[in-house]
């Protein structure tokens, strides 16, 4: 445990099987598997330019780099120490090409960083539905309490600095699916693929991937998904491929 250059308490790990060395705070918002495998599911490619909106200490964004070389990357964060710890991780891991920026992702305007419009944007938007039980963590609590509102301007913004035939994917909770797939639809990035993410074989998805492409007329495909668990409560092997190895989710879009 160490304390960062914002009085922070952090600690320090790994991500993708060491592949990541990623330091987050000891306390408050804490990644688990959504923003790796979120990463795993942006279509990027080499030299392409991608954004990611709350990105924290920058585990998503960093997995992306660690995937795909050479890619430019900005991670808007609105949080002052999350934004220096992330700035932090690119730097200990060498992503020359990764910037974080501290702002508001709804206001921010980056059309000066990527003038054509980013070819990807992504995140993990905040969800918790406003009545819900306040987390006793103030940082906890702003990182994830959320509104239908809330999740239609995020896809607005981020959505709006994606270039023509570009992505946009989030990571949400399945009971969000129709107020994903509106919020998107209105950003004018139609959905074209959904991912459900199984605990277990034969249980209901907790979290999905929706993902949709700007200005396209692509149907929406609800695709087999991937089953995190095995029964005895170890990684299926095509989780491991993911959460270890770094690998891609087969999202299988195709623009049109």
């Amino acid at each position: 445990m160490r304390v960062n250059s914002e009085s922070m308490l952090t600690t320090d790990g790994h991500l993708l099987a060491g592949r990541v060395r990623y330091s987050q705070p000891k306390e408050g918002f804490r990644s688990a598997l959504e923003p790796v495998l979120l990463a795993a599911a942006v279509l990027a490619r080499p030299g392409e330019t991608v954004l990611e909106g709350g990105t924290g200490a920058g585990a998503a964004l960093l997995c992306l780099a660690a995937r795909v070389p050479g890619l430019r990357g900005i991670g808007v964060e609105l949080d002052s120490g999350l934004a220096a710890l992330a700035h932090a991780n690119a730097a200990a891991n060498r992503q020359e090409g990764l910037s974080i920026v501290m702002g508001d992702v709804t206001t921010l305007c980056l059309s000066d960083v990527a003038p054509g419009g980013f070819h990807h944007a992504f995140a993990n938007p905040p969800y918790h539905a406003p009545g819900g039980t306040p987390s006793p963590i103030a940082d906890r609590e702003r990182a994830k309490r959320g509104s239908a509102a809330m999740l239609v301007a995020w896809a607005k913004a981020l959505g709006g600095q994606v270039r023509r035939r570009g992505t946009l994917t989030f990571i949400v909770p399945a009971f969000t699916l129709e107020s994903c797939l509106a919020a998107m639809t209105a950003a004018g990035c139609a959905p074209a693929a959904v991912l459900p993410l199984w605990p277990r074989s034969g249980r209901s998805a907790k979290l999905i991937l929706v993902q949709g492409i700007k200005d396209s007329r692509s149907p929406l495909r609800l695709l087999a998904g991937l089953t995190l668990h095995q029964d005895d409560g170890g990684f299926t092997q095509e989780a491991e491929a993911v959460l270890r190895s770094g690998a891609a989710l087969p999202m299988r879009l195709d623009p049109a």
